[in-house]
């Protein structure tokens, strides 16, 4: 491997000309830069990734805190998963590198404290992705920091931290709209984890939903979950006991509408003839699962896409305002919801918001 020593003398240059020349100083005559590029697109030369971080002062590493709580296993839902894949596409176009910090709070290595704003100047990355803010007060202090930032379907402030979400209230009132045109009046739903934006939003959709059509709003009909299928299992069952039991049911995820139909199942209530089911998310279990999922659809990859060009941008542009982007959701009818006829769906485009 060709390194920046053999390119100088092979050159007739000094290291510091062909630094300079590979990264466009004026201080380099064109034709200079020309011989010095072509010899070192003909010896495949590559500078390493410290020689870059010390000439540009960027490590070209983005990293990436995903922490939803010791009781909610991140990586292991299918949505955290992925987003991820979306980022990696999204940085490597850009040239950046992924970097995932870990979650584990005591003894870290960092003087014992856990911290995620020390563990990003420790490394020296660019900017962060922040995804699954459970109230841990040390995101909160990182997205308050000056490193650019991007949150993905979680709510936090900052100087240069911006957003990426989906139209969670839109979705859930997709969800809410098409059960009520199935003919529909008790209408429930499993909440996601309320602490979060997305559990938060999708409940207010739902409600503002009920409320538009003219429904009656019953407590006893919200109960919360955590996005994850044992609480979508529970909060179906304890549903279904009712004495007056709802006849369909938004599961404000994928993984909890699965638990309902296996509640529903378990309880001997036909799904969709004797309670009508509709997830969130669209996840590969969606279609797999009997019956297939009716659900909201959220292109997890393109938030991903979007949150790493809007991260890009504010990396390279310290005077960039901080991205503010909504990507819009989708009703995917299936079997679940008792449905024989799709309803025309919103297209996937993400939208700059105010």
């Amino acid at each position: 491997m060709t390194t920046i020593q053999q390119l100088a003398e092979q050159s007739g240059v000094s290291v510091a000309t062909v630094s300079r020349a590979l990264n466009g100083s004026s201080e380099v005559s064109e034709a200079t830069r020309e011989r010095i590029v072509a010899l070192a697109q003909e010896l495949d030369y590559t500078p390493s990734a410290a020689a870059r971080t010390l000439v540009s002062r960027r490590s070209h590493v983005v990293g990436v805190v995903l922490e939803t709580g010791p009781d909610h296993p991140d990586l292991k839902h299918p949505f955290f998963q992925e987003v991820l894949v979306g980022l990696k596409h999204g940085v490597g176009a850009q040239g950046y590198d992924l970097l995932l910090f870990a979650s584990e709070r005591p003894g870290n290595g960092f003087g014992g404290t856990h911290s995620y704003l020390r563990r990003a100047e420790h490394h020296g990355v660019d900017g962060a992705i922040l995804m699954g803010f459970d109230g841990d007060p040390e995101i909160a202090r990182l997205a308050a920091s000056s490193l650019p930032c991007v949150a993905v379907d979680a709510d936090l402030d900052g100087p240069r931290t911006g957003y990426v979400m989906s139209e969670n209230r839109e979705g859930a009132a997709l969800a809410v709209r098409h059960l009520h045109e199935l003919g529909h009046e008790r209408i429930a739903t499993v909440t996601g984890w309320l602490r979060t934006k997305p559990g938060a939003d999708r409940l207010d959709g739902f409600r503002e939903e009920v409320e538009r059509l003219g429904l009656e709003p019953r407590d006893e009909y919200v109960v919360e979950g955590d996005f994850y299928d044992e609480s979508g299992y529970r909060g179906t069952r304890q549903l279904l006991e009712l004495d007056e039991p709802p006849t369909a049911l938004f599961a404000a995820s994928d993984q909890m509408a699965a638990g309902a139909i296996r509640a529903a199942n378990e309880l001997g209530v036909g799904v969709p003839g004797g309670l009508a089911v509709v997830g969130f998310d669209d996840i590969a279990l969606a279609s797999l699962i009997q019956p297939q999922l009716t659900t909201v659809r959220q292109n997890m990859q393109a938030l991903g896409e979007v949150a790493a060009e809007g991260l890009g941008r504010m990396i390279e542009d310290s005077e960039a305002a901080p991205v503010r982007r909504l990507v819009p959701t989708e009703l995917i009818v299936r079997v679940s919801s008792g449905a024989t006829e799709a309803p025309r769906a919103k297209a996937l485009e993400s939208e700059e918001v105010d």
